[in-house]
């Protein structure tokens, strides 16, 4: 088990925000999976991402590895609130973790949104407080996702970040008056491992002094390393043409891009070497940090774990939990019960 905060996951595992983890029916699947100790929802926006036919998701001939399109969630976040809310009431399962995956292009709908949120986790917390002995609230936490690299004319903020700060004083005014709530940030690939000490330096920035505490904390409990490497391209040569999108047709030139958009986000096994590298990075940055409240940092690794042996090499680049994408649209749920038993 790791905890995160007012989180705790157990088992340390968990999806990441992805294509399978958008509606209720694979949300409540993830939920009631035995080798899940959290679940992660797709990215939500305020009010929903418009999808079209350009939008699609295809799979490498071995399957290990996806190129997507794909932007955010078409379902707006209060679709989701009212989802983790049932989930979270179902009797018949023990309560886990549930991550709000969100974005927002503006930093008013970020903080409409976290206001949101904050509402869920107080009706949360009325209500069990009359019926348990834990607090629901603290089964509610924020993943920003500053990293989708699909979205036309809007590059990931966290690869710039004065585009990125207005959002983290958003996240920041919220913890600040409520330290329960549990916030991190879903990050891109970082070959520059320079780049990777800047985030931490800029996220050290906002450590919150507490004078009546035991010291400082940062208001950043978790960084989720990594979400797709965007500008990548597959061939339709190199897919199962059973994942092939139909503007591809049904005998495509091996040189025919696979996604209609020709650049998607890479995921899975091609990107498992990057994932681990950038794992690597922040975890010896944070550790390497002057702040114990920058080192109280943890890091979820994501990228191409897709057995055992992936999960192992990710806890020992500094994971203190590992996620999956491209292994739970292969395998479904039962992806994490091979991670977790090694088969």
């Amino acid at each position: 088990m790791t905890s995160v905060n007012t989180m705790l996951i157990d088992p340390p595992m968990l999806n990441s925000s992805c294509l399978w983890a958008s509606d209720i029916e694979q949300l409540r699947d993830l939920y009631a999976c035995s080798h899940t100790g959290a679940v992660t929802t797709r990215t939500a926006t305020l009010h929903g991402f418009k999808e079209n036919e350009s939008n699609a998701v295809v799979f490498t001939a071995d399957r290990l590895s996806t190129l997507n399109s794909y932007g955010y969630s078409p379902y707006p976040l209060s679709q989701y609130l009212d989802w983790v809310r049932e989930l979270l009431n179902t009797p018949e399962t023990h309560a886990k973790p549930i991550i709000l995956s969100i974005t927002a292009s503006k930093a008013e709908d970020l903080a409409q949104m976290v206001r949101d949120i904050q509402n869920l986790r107080a009706d949360l917390r009325s209500k069990s407080s009359a019926i348990s002995t834990y607090d629901l609230a603290n089964y509610v936490a924020i993943e920003l996702n500053t990293s989708c690299p699909n979205i036309p004319s809007a590059p990931p903020p966290s690869y710039y970040l004065p585009a990125l700060r207005p959002h983290l004083d958003v996240l920041v005014a919220a913890t600040r008056a409520d330290p329960s709530l549990t916030i991190g940030l879903k990050l891109p690939p970082y070959p520059d491992v320079t780049r990777i000490r800047d985030v931490v330096y800029c996220l050290a920035e906002y450590t919150i002094d507490e004078p009546d505490a035991e010291g400082a904390r940062s208001p950043f409990a978790f960084l989720t390393c990594t979400n797709t490497l965007g500008g990548s391209v597959v061939f339709a040569g190199e897919i199962d043409l059973s994942s092939a999108p139909p503007s591809l047709g049904s005998d495509p030139a091996p040189t025919a891009f696979a996604l209609p958009t020709a650049l998607g986000g890479l995921g899975g096994e091609r990107l498992h070497a990057l994932a681990l590298g950038t794992v690597l990075g922040f975890s010896r940055a944070l550790a390497a940090h002057p702040s114990p409240a920058v080192r109280a940092i943890k890091v979820i690794g994501v990228g191409g774990v897709k057995d055992r042996a992936s999960a192992d090499r990710m806890r020992a680049a500094g994971a203190c939990a590992v996620a999956c994408a491209t292994g739970l649209g292969r395998e479904g749920v039962k992806v994490f019960e091979k991670i977790a038993l090694g088969e």
